[in-house]
């Protein structure tokens, strides 16, 4: 079983692991920061570049709508389309994966976009692609369980208020 989410650096954590595992790739993968210059493997830079709400989930837990881009540079010695290229396999890969996280916990990526960008380190452009995507994540507590974890409902027809936690009655196995 995944371990539970608790942060969304644990998504950049889970994306880099999984493209670092996939020995076909052959990648280079960090944040902008490790990134000084192409070198014999292509460099994936993850960064997060938004996080948006969303609608909570089924059990409660906020909604981190997380969009993420993954920005190729390509090797050294790589034609001009390799970067294209390699998003068409990232798109592959990224297109279904949870990243081995929990399923309740984090969506199926969405809105997946490739596009031509450019990244500029000391005054030297790279041509690189860029793909983006959204993934929600769902973290904090379900709204399921009280603090001493006694699941509890409340009917709205039964109870004058929805709100008060004292209304609610404790939910039979």
């Amino acid at each position: 079983m995944p371990t539970p989410i608790q942060q969304p650096s644990q998504l950049f954590t889970a994306i880099a692991t999984t493209l670092r595992n996939t020995a076909a790739l052959n990648l280079n993968v960090g944040n902008h920061d490790d990134f000084t210059a192409p070198g014999e493997q292509a460099w994936v830079l993850i960064d997060f570049d938004r996080n948006a709400s969303g609608v909570r989930a089924a059990d409660g837990r906020i909604a981190h709508v997380m969009t993420v881009s993954l920005q190729v540079v390509p090797a050294l010695a790589a034609t001009a389309f390799a970067a294209c290229d390699l998003i068409a396999v990232l798109k592959n890969l990224i297109t279904d994966n949870r990243w081995s996280l929990p399923g309740d916990q984090c969506d199926l990526p969405m809105n997946i976009d490739g596009l031509p960008s450019l990244l500029i380190r000391t005054e030297q452009p790279y041509k690189t692609w860029t793909l983006s995507f959204n993934q929600t994540l769902y973290l904090g507590p379900t709204l399921l369980d009280d603090p001493l974890g006694i699941p509890k409902f409340a009917r709205t027809w039964e109870v004058s208020n929805i709100d008060d936690p004292d209304q609610y009655t404790t939910l039979e196995a």
